[in-house]
């Protein structure tokens, strides 16, 4: 494959320092690429996309030059806007995070560094979310190694269209095993919400967060990160339908709809 050209974004905002360790790895391995991510942070964005407000694009000073925009949007606006307006040819990869706190489990429902992969693999461009199971004290110079042969293992083995890649790293108290292709979890963030007076009286609440254990299976993300491995989760979005339902329901819904109609 020629030497692709990648986008690079996330949902931590762009003066993250996750998106810094990726971007480094990215000039260490001499791809070429841009930077367009969010102005601040966007966690828990999703693929949300913005509609009632304007989006503003301010080029950016990174290091070494490289070209790189925020963007007052989430993550998908970003990808939406860098394909749209910044980028004068289109990205063959895009890459999301590092994600501060692991999009493993159920999370990629809410993730903004997994939704603008979304948005990319929507459009028929593959993409790797990374993420890392550490929210507070993250090391990411560690990873720095690891992110190059995962970015080329995919472009010399590319997935189906529709299909994109969750990698999510181990906390960084743990050693690193291996790697691990695996199916996602089903724990999530759950909400925990605090409430809160405000001076006038009235109440307000943080929607906050905590972990929603559950029984995992041993090959699941969730579960082997616990135990220090890499985990790469493929993740299908091209076809959503529930064939068996389909199946199973249309001729009998149909029918009684008929009658009703």
């Amino acid at each position: 494959m020629k030497n692709p050209y990648i986008l690079i974004t996330n949902d931590d905002g762009i003066h993250a320092p996750g998106i810094l360790t990726l971007s480094t790895s990215l000039k260490k391995a001499e791809y070429e690429f841009a930077i367009v991510a969010p102005s601040s942070e966007k966690s828990g964005a999703g693929v949300s996309t913005s509609i009632n407000k304007p989006l503003h694009i301010h080029p950016f000073p990174w290091q070494d030059k490289i070209p790189a925009w925020s963007v007052n949007g989430t993550p998908a606006d970003c990808v939406k806007m860098a394909i749209s307006v910044i980028l004068k040819k289109k990205p063959d990869l895009i890459l999301s995070g590092i994600n501060r706190g692991a999009n493993s489990g159920r999370n990629i429902f809410y993730s903004g560094t997994v939704g603008g992969i979304i948005e990319g693999t929507l459009r028929q461009i593959p993409g790797i979310a990374f993420s890392i199971d550490d929210f507070y004290e993250p090391s990411y110079e560690k990873l720095e190694k690891y992110i190059h042969p995962i970015i080329q293992y995919f472009l010399n083995n590319p997935l189906p269209i529709g299909t994109l890649v969750n990698v999510t790293f181990p906390q960084s108290s743990l050693e690193i095993k291996g790697f691990r292709m695996v199916r996602h979890g089903q724990g999530y963030l759950t909400e925990n919400p605090v409430q809160r007076i405000h001076p006038e009286g009235r109440h307000y609440y943080w929607l906050g967060g905590k972990w929603a254990d559950v029984v995992e299976e041993e090959d699941t993300d969730i579960a082997l990160l616990k135990q220090g491995y890499i985990t790469v989760v493929p993740i299908q979005i091209n076809e959503l339908t529930d064939h068996k339902i389909l199946q199973q329901h249309k001729d009998p819904f149909e029918e009684t709809f008929k009658k009703i109609s």
